[in-house]
């Protein structure tokens, strides 16, 4: 296992550093530019990959808190917080770089579009999670009662991803424009588009794996802690 943690350890921020590389390069330097939105149309390929991992952190959070619930495994709460820590990093860009994309296109910052509107949302919830893990601190059942609320947020994950076939909406579906068309018709386009999403799929699971062993390290101090204490208490 300690074997495994190294090589992760060694391998994967190297893969990060030079897949994001090789990514803003093609943003910055291969990519043509859309003939309609022009160059602001680049940072597409930061927005949607962001967002996308902003669903896969959140689901995860889900998926973990239910093992927890279920198995009352510590690995399993800590990683649902640790995919809850970075996900709101992700979540938080996305509604950064969605409004500087929006202003010179929608002539806006903001404007309560169905789609930005429950992304907001999303955020509130795990801001609100967060809160309630470091409000409660570490024991079990400030740990449950935030389990419950990561796995209720994840409800809006589909709703975000839904809402501009549900309601008027000026936002975009992600990749097909409501006539039907691919909106990456450009095979260069299509390319950089999928080597940002393995580039922060792959920072997703760095930072995820980072705050992860942060956590399984601090629990074994405290463990560490409570055994040398105990000894003095029972004197």
């Amino acid at each position: 296992m300690q074997a495994v943690r190294k090589s992760v350890e060694t391998v994967l921020p190297w893969l990060t550093l030079v897949t994001m590389a090789v990514a803003i390069y093609m943003v910055f330097v291969k990519v043509p530019t859309d003939k309609f939105q022009g160059i602001v149309q680049r940072i597409f390929y930061f927005h949607v990959p962001l967002a996308m991992m902003t669903f896969v952190a959140f689901g995860l959070v889900a998926v973990a808190s239910i093992f927890f619930l279920w198995r009352g495994s510590r690995f399993w709460d800590r990683l649902a917080h640790s995919a809850a820590e970075v996900g709101m990093v992700f979540c938080t860009l996305v509604l950064v770089t969605g409004p500087i994309w929006a202003r010179p296109i929608w002539g806006t910052w903001w404007t309560w579009d169905a789609r930005l509107t429950t992304t907001l949302i999303l955020w509130l919830i795990y801001a609100a999670y967060l809160m309630l893990r470091t409000m409660s601190g570490s024991g079990d059942e400030g740990a449950r009662y935030a389990a419950v609320l990561g796995i209720v947020g994840a409800i809006d994950i589909p709703i975000i991803n839904r809402s501009v076939y549900w309601w008027r909406t000026i936002h975009p579906a992600v990749l097909i424009t409501r006539q039907g068309g691919s909106g990456l018709g450009d095979p260069r386009m299509q390319a950089t588009f999928a080597v940002c999403m393995v580039a922060f799929l792959l920072l997703f699971v760095w930072l995820l794996y980072v705050r992860h062993e942060s956590g399984r390290l601090r629990d074994a101090v405290e463990d560490l802690r409570q055994q040398v204490l105990a000894p003095e208490q029972q004197r």
